[in-house]
């Protein structure tokens, strides 16, 4: 249920947060640049008007997901620093100080699963719109890059001892006895499997990985059967236990986590990290400097991600990019939708010299979208993805982009004309003064 409004108009007699306040602050500038009633109307549908305990409110909860993006914190980080930070709570719409959490972490992970991707979206849009016309290039950079997700890296020793763990886990809660746990046969096991490396210790290692490989297939029939009708209720589990110790070396579609089943082993052609494991991510950026598009994909072919991508854009401006401009990972697409693609190829003579300096312009600007993805992955928690399943994936993409736009416009705020003028203003005070000072120990000294 949602909260009824209160009136915060004047909370105190003598005092008002805003007055305390720098006022060319620029997250005091952002807080009455966003559009908080739009986020009121989009959202307030989806809580019972009579019913329930009262929800808080929209704004605080769409300012910490910004505030979470913008400033690359987590759920907790991010409500601890509220209640420390004057110009968090004033941005998220409080009047007054409160040295309080303004709610339980796990709140953002309930909101972000009631609004959806679609309310996620209109966070983006936002953020396009507070950038004003910077997001109405016509021509629409695009490239792609991988969102690692946060599992460790998988090998099938690792997830063949994950599967025993949670075996022995399942017996456990349901009081099952088990023919042999091998506790002690693993703990023999493990010290054949060290230092693998070595000539004299592979064949060792070998078989040991293959005997820990059988002891996790005994395991999980025997639990299965012991469960009886109670094996219903992991179903899920067990299937997926009998497909990861089924899958061999060179199979498709393989799972690398038990707990992010969804995660597919992407290759980028980087000599420093061969494989990455996560989802693909398409960026679409203006010359400007604005993203106007992100999204999320598994592991499509590049060209296959500009249908998508391109409408995702076309949603969140209203109007189609003229041109987009991609690398030859795009190859085979000349134009989608009523968007012309431009990649780079050998320039034939049908080409004028004109036509022929434009698409080697586009190409040469189209460089700098690769310091926009690494901002993305350093600054705004695209590098490793915390979030669940493939809405978690989805949703940390477009809350990362919209994270890359307010703060483009803060670092603007932030160098602007009249913060020139007050430092020149502060610069020229503490010269006089220190002139001041000067003669004043020269005129006691005498």
């Amino acid at each position: 249920m949602l909260e009824k409004p209160k009136d915060q108009t004047q909370g105190s007699l003598f005092f008002s947060l805003e007055s305390t306040l720098n006022h060319r602050h620029p997250l005091f500038i952002l807080s009455h640049k966003v559009d908080w009633d739009m986020f009121e109307k989009a959202f307030s549908p989806l809580y019972c008007c009579d019913n329930g305990r009262p929800a808080k409110p929209v704004r605080l909860m769409v300012g910490l997901l910004i505030l979470k993006h913008v400033r690359n914190l987590s759920d907790e980080s991010v409500v601890e620093q509220w209640s420390e930070n004057i110009y968090y709570q004033y941005f998220c719409g409080q009047q007054e100080f409160l040295p309080v959490e303004p709610c339980a972490s796990s709140e953002l992970v309930h909101f972000r699963h009631r609004i959806g991707e679609e309310g996620i979206e209109l966070i983006l849009k936002e953020s396009i719109r507070i950038n004003g016309k910077d997001g109405d290039d016509q021509d629409v950079y695009f490239d792609t890059t991988v969102q690692e997700k946060n599992i460790t890296f998988p090998t099938d020793d690792k997830l063949t001892k994950k599967i025993i763990k949670k075996c022995l886990k399942i017996a456990e809660e349901n009081n099952l006895q088990l023919r042999q746990t091998y506790r002690r046969t693993l703990k023999k096991l493990s010290y054949d499997q060290r230092f693998r490396n070595h000539p004299k210790n592979k064949g060792k290692a070998k078989k040991a990985d293959r005997k820990v490989k059988t002891i996790a297939g005994r395991l999980v029939r025997d639990v299965e059967r012991k469960l009886g009708k109670m094996a219903l209720d992991y179903q899920a589990a067990l299937e997926l236990f009998k497909r990861v110790l089924a899958q061999k070396r060179n199979d498709k579609d393989k799972i690398y986590s038990l707990h992010e089943p969804e995660v597919c082993c992407i290759s980028k052609g980087k000599e420093h990290k061969p494989y990455e494991f996560g989802n693909k991510v398409s960026v679409g950026w203006t010359a400007s400097g604005v993203i106007v598009g992100a999204l999320g994909f598994r592991n499509e072919y590049d060209g296959h991600t500009l249908d998508r991508s391109i409408e995702q854009v076309e949603r969140m401006r209203k109007s189609p990019p003229k041109n987009g401009i991609a690398d030859r990972g795009y190859r085979g697409k000349s134009k989608v939708r009523e968007t012309v693609i431009h990649i780079p190829k050998a320039f034939s003579k049908k080409l004028s010299l004109h036509m022929q300096r434009k698409e080697k312009k586009y190409f040469c600007k189209r460089a700098g979208i690769e310091p926009v993805i690494s901002h993305l992955k350093a600054d705004h928690r695209l590098s490793r993805n915390f979030y669940k399943g493939i809405f978690g994936d989805n949703i940390n993409i477009i809350l990362a982009a919209a994270g890359f736009n307010f703060k483009r416009m803060m670092n603007k705020w932030k160098t602007s004309f009249f913060l020139f003028l007050e430092q020149l203003f502060l610069t020229i005070i503490m010269t006089t003064n220190l002139i001041d000072g000067k003669y004043n120990i020269k005129y006691e000294s005498k």
